[in-house]
């Protein structure tokens, strides 16, 4: 992590904060972090599969962008669905991590950008996504194709938290999942923790989009405890 005195790395900071997250929450310890940036390829990337929970059509592409976080390439998602999906679901992590650098771009009815994790189908997975039109981070579980939102812990009430969502920009969203108990952070910031237990079996992780959401992916990490 460097010599004594130099500034710690953003990468470094969030290996701490997980490993911190894993030693409180279980005895097992972090698997090596695996990261996706897209530039490998102009198509998805191996184990990877994709498709819709709903009605409608997906249209992932690897695109070059020029304000991409990793250059040259993105993931775009620019298909009109009731919820678009893109996982790698050969990752099967029960407990871990996900984080993602998203833009939303375009969309009238929606302008958001999530992920999806625990994933056992295109109908049946939990999902945190971040909404440039609402201005909200909001997490769900999917079952069946229904998709219901989880009630943040410690509160009665209310959908989500509030949060400022920019459109055009560049956001980092993250979850950290292990057992029943979720962490959500938001550009660095922790936002909310949610408890469930629908889904409880090792799936796989991706992302998400929602109606006429046009958003740009870039650096999915993710890892698990072993």
């Amino acid at each position: 992590m460097g010599r004594q005195g130099d500034h710690l790395s953003i990468g470094d900071v969030n290996l701490i904060r997980f490993l911190c997250f894993a030693l409180a929450t279980s005895s097992c310890v972090l698997a090596a972090e695996n990261r996706e940036t897209f530039d490998q390829s102009t198509q998805l990337p191996q184990g990877w599969q994709s498709g819709i929970t709903g009605q409608g059509r997906a249209k992932w592409e690897v695109i070059p962008e020029q304000s991409a976080p990793s250059k040259p390439n993105v993931l775009r998602q620019s298909g009109e669905a009731t919820f678009a999906w893109a996982a790698k679901m050969d990752a099967a992590i029960k407990d871990g991590f996900a984080e993602v650098k998203f833009k939303p771009v375009n969309g009238h009815e929606d302008q958001a950008g999530g992920i999806i994790w625990r994933v056992k189908d295109a109908n049946n997975y939990y999902i945190v996504r971040a909404n440039a039109l609402e201005g909200n981070v909001v997490l769900y579980k999917t079952v069946d194709g229904n998709r219901s939102s989880l009630p943040v812990k410690g509160r009665m009430f209310g959908y989500g938290v509030d949060a400022k969502v920019p459109s055009g920009k560049w956001s980092t969203l993250r979850v950290e999942f292990s057992g029943k108990l979720f962490i959500v952070y938001f550009n660095g910031a922790k936002l909310f923790e949610v408890e469930d237990e629908t889904f409880t079996d090792a799936g796989g992780v991706g992302l998400w989009t929602k109606a006429d959401s046009v958003t740009l992916f870039d650096d999915f990490a993710f890892g698990g405890k072993q």
